[in-house]
């Protein structure tokens, strides 16, 4: 579960989770991309902004960004100083079955989709206990010892539970304006975007109902997310889709239901964004992969 780089990997988790320990010298170019899993990242050292759905954070040592599954998030890094981070990725399955009704581990990742912030920061005696718990995580995850997958399964949640009370409690980092930036006009856009995926969505009516000029909405769009208008939505209702089908909901409902109204339009898009037909994505789900 213990691994030096992301390369090669991105995007993919077999295991129950995953924690990375990185530290860059030369600043990588990474694109606005998307996982089908949730992440923690630990913000160690350098120069480091991030972008996640359209909020720009500026991040000090040992902030926590909560990067749920299908946002779409990209960091840019300046080269001036290296970059270390710590980043956990955890499976969707693992946090199901490591939680109970009343304490569910991904709670920390609901509040901060639902809050529109995606930004923990902690105070000096939390760092502490992050400290020193990441560093046993990732002892146990080399260990051979008896009981070293225990214990490393232990400590990840330890972690995990840390971050929901932290989430949980007041949170100052949102009042501080110098920690983040955002669009208030393209926040609104984007939570529009997602409350109605299977409705009509077009650069018009959105333009319209936001008495913003069409140039405007496509260029500040673009500016702010990465993606192009219709490029966003299309990746918002196949993200959808592919939960859906993962709950079992029937391929043709599940892409009616994300907003595709032609389904032929739907398979081609499917198929560039997963690289595999919905029947393929339903035959790995009830294979366990």
């Amino acid at each position: 579960m213990l691994d030096r780089s992301e390369v090669g990997k991105r995007g993919y988790l077999d295991e129950n989770f995953r924690l990375f320990h990185l530290k860059d010298s030369l600043a990588p170019k990474l694109d606005y991309h998307y996982h089908e899993f949730d992440k923690l990242i630990f913000f160690l050292g350098g120069k480091v902004t991030y972008v996640v759905e359209g909020v720009t954070y500026f991040l000090q040592p040992w902030d926590v960004l909560l990067v749920q599954h299908n946002m779409i998030h990209k960091p840019i890094i300046n080269a001036e100083e290296p970059y270390e981070r710590v980043v956990i990725w955890l499976g969707n399955d693992w946090l199901t079955s490591r939680s109970e009704p009343q304490t569910l581990l991904s709670t920390c990742f609901d509040v901060a989709r639902q809050q529109g912030f995606h930004l923990l920061r902690t105070n000096a005696d939390r760092r502490l206990d992050y400290m020193q718990t990441i560093q046993r995580l990732e002892e146990a995850l080399r260990s051979k010892e008896f009981g070293a997958e225990r214990m490393a399964d232990m400590l990840c949640q330890q972690i995990l539970i840390y971050v929901n009370r932290d989430i949980l409690r007041d949170n100052t980092a949102k009042e501080e304006q110098e920690s983040y930036h955002f669009d208030p006009k393209m926040e609104e856009i984007l939570q529009y975007i997602t409350n109605h995926l299977g409705e009509e969505l077009s650069v018009d009516l959105l333009a319209k109902r936001f008495y913003l000029s069409r140039y405007y909405l496509m260029h500040r769009f673009k500016e702010v997310t990465g993606y192009t208008v219709h490029q966003y939505i299309v990746q918002k209702r196949l993200l959808w889709a592919g939960e859906m089908l993962r709950e079992g909901t029937p391929v043709m409902k599940a892409a009616e239901q994300a907003g595709f109204r032609e389904y032929s339009t739907f398979l081609r898009a499917f198929q560039s964004t997963f690289h595999m037909s919905p029947k393929e994505f339903c035959s790995q789900i009830k294979n366990g992969r």
